[in-house]
């Protein structure tokens, strides 16, 4: 096969520099000249094509067309990488365009396919996502089809351009041929991601997953994080064990990263930092999956006014005592990731927390230590100084998980101090917030504050209610909490406020509902209050008359508000009928003569 321009060595030769300047020199482009290196292969690519007509004189037909075919491919992808779309959409299509009659050929197979996924990612880029499907969904056909009419190791495209001893071995060719493969899969779920596909997206992001991990084609951090973001979606469809599996996968994989090898002492740096950054991100999904999975337990086990159902929760620990073992086993099969050594790592990490709902405060407690040491962990990074609005998240998620224990919790002395570390973590941050910034957070802050003093009234409250006779003490402990869950009510509504200081006619969609809880709860705080002074009490029901009459009137005059608080409704409703006739038995008692 001798032949001008030194021959089909010399052929290859060229193209093997063009893939290195390519694939390697092209890294070190200096940040004014980033293409260097790439126009440099591609002037080598189109060399070789000329040569190509020379060193293939007396080459059956087909032979020319693979091999121009992937030189085809290699200007595509070249253009692409310059982020010229045309010119690489040209060379791509005239690529599949010669391999077409022979794309299921062992020889052709694996180049097609790389083709289509650059196709697709190419139209990607272009934000045409349907057409970007066509190609990805049409590789994914074809890799199917080979692998059941054919199934063997079929000949990677760069092995074209080499000479005979230097082929791969078919170990080689298979595991490049199933990279290619894991890509198709890859660019699939993010299409299927864009197209609002959630369910195909998550499937298709999981088996690239298993994928990558099966044959070793993947980066330890992208790896983990796309695993801990796979997690969250298993935890909207309250999935806890699959969520789990991903998550425990994702902190195993990341340790892998390791410390960073750089250059550059100020880059090594960076790179730490990153690193340090993903790790809490990892961590903030371990606390969203242990909140979750407590406040779902929680939904399960609640009466109809929100305490803990004892018949519920003997009913539900009967259940799953049957069911459980069963139901692990046969699900675990279908989710689990990686080779054996990776999978005794990960069952390992799965065994610090449960993926089952708790039942008792036991139960509850383990899930929410895990969750408060992943809460330290995210902290660690996102600091109040430079991650505000992170770091508050953080802490509310911190305060959500003692929220939801204390729903375990059956001493109302103990529950009262989980929410009174709530208040300890929330006031200090909410103090330090400029509510003209963060408007938003501040009012989310004001309104949990309200909620969370809201509700330890209501425990001291039961706790009275179970004394022979009321003390001093306990009257100033309910007294102090109503005033200060009234307190944050109050200012949460009047952030609601405009410039000139007036409370909307009309509240907007998002605040509606909060809004009238807190109006409902104003009222009835005032009505909680303690007082033997008679003419207070008589101020005071005139107060909670005047919040519960807001609530009643606001709804008739916007119809559509009442569907937001239909039981808050109807107990004011209630109200507004009872007191006036309690006030003036009370008036009667302070002036009996009138």
């Amino acid at each position: 096969m001798a032949a001008a321009g030194g021959g089909w060595a010399a052929v290859c030769e060229k193209f093997r520099t063009a893939r290195t300047l390519s694939a390697v020199e092209s890294r070190k482009d200096p940040e004014t000249e980033p293409y260097r290196s790439k126009y440099s292969a591609r002037a080598l690519l189109q060399e070789v094509k000329q040569l190509l007509s020379a060193a293939e004189e007396g080459s059956e037909a087909r032979l020319v067309a693979v091999r121009r075919a992937v030189l085809e491919y290699e200007l595509g992808v070249n253009h692409t990488d310059t982020e010229e779309l045309s010119a690489g959409e040209e060379h791509l299509q005239r690529c599949t365009q010669l391999l077409e009659p022979h794309r299921l050929s062992p020889d052709c197979v694996s180049l097609y396919i790389q083709a289509q996924n650059n196709l697709g990612i190419l139209w990607s880029e272009r934000d045409e996502i349907k057409t970007a499907q066509t190609y990805l969904e049409s590789a994914e056909a074809l890799y199917n089809q080979y692998m059941k009419e054919d199934g063997n190791p079929p000949l990677d495209p760069s092995e074209h351009f080499i000479a005979e001893e230097e082929k791969l071995t078919d170990q080689e060719r298979s595991k490049r041929f199933e990279k290619a493969y894991t890509h198709t899969l890859y660019y699939l779920a993010q299409v299927y991601q864009h197209l609002e596909m959630i369910e195909k997206a998550a499937q298709y992001c999981h088996t690239t997953l298993k994928r990558q991990l099966e044959y070793c084609g993947y980066y330890p951090v992208e790896w983990a994080l796309n695993a801990a973001t796979l997690s969250q979606y298993y935890l909207s469809k309250q999935c806890f064990m699959e969520s789990r599996h991903c998550l425990a996968a994702a902190s195993v994989i990341f340790s892998q990263a390791g410390q960073v090898p750089s250059a550059e002492d100020n880059e090594a740096e960076q790179d730490q930092q990153d690193l340090r950054q993903r790790k809490a991100e990892i961590a903030r999904c371990w606390i969203k999956y242990c909140l979750n999975l407590l406040q779902s337990a929680r939904k399960l086990l609640e009466d109809n006014i929100g305490e803990l159902d004892p018949d519920r929760q003997l009913e539900l620990k009967a259940q799953r005592k049957k069911e459980e073992d069963e139901k692990e086993k046969g699900r675990k099969k279908a989710v689990l990731f990686g080779t054996s050594d990776i999978c005794d790592s990960v069952l390992a990490m799965e065994e610090k927390v449960s993926s089952v709902y708790p039942l008792d405060f036991q139960e509850a407690r383990e899930i929410f230590l895990v969750g408060q040491n992943y809460v330290q962990e995210a902290k660690e990074f996102f600091q109040v100084d430079g991650y505000v609005t992170d770091h508050i998240e953080i802490v509310q998620d911190h305060s959500a998980l003692f929220k939801v224990l204390a729903f375990f919790e059956e001493d109302y002395e103990r529950r009262c101090k989980m929410h009174k570390r709530r208040i300890d973590m929330l006031e200090p941050i909410y103090a330090d917030l400029n509510p003209h910034y963060y408007l938003l957070i501040s009012r989310q802050l004001l309104f949990e504050l309200a909620d969370t003093y809201y509700e330890m009234m209501d425990l001291k409250v039961a706790i009275g209610n179970r004394l022979e006779e009321l003390d001093s003490h306990t009257i100033k402990k309910i007294n102090s909490l109503a005033q200060l869950a009234i307190k944050y009510y109050e200012l949460f509504l009047d952030s609601l406020r405009n410039p000139d200081k007036v409370f909307p006619e009309e509240l907007e969609e998002d605040v509606l509902r909060p809004a009238m809880v807190a109006k409902f709860h104003i009222a009835r705080l005032y009505g909680k209050l303690i007082t033997s002074d008679s003419k207070k009490q008589l101020e005071n029901m005139q107060t909670s008359l005047e919040y519960y009459t807001f609530l009643v009137d606001y709804c008739e005059k916007y119809p559509d508000a009442v569907r937001a608080v239909e039981t808050e409704l109807e107990l004011s409703k209630e109200m507004v009928g009872l007191l006036p006739t309690r006030m003036e038995r009370l008036r009667a008692k302070l002036c009996p003569f009138i």
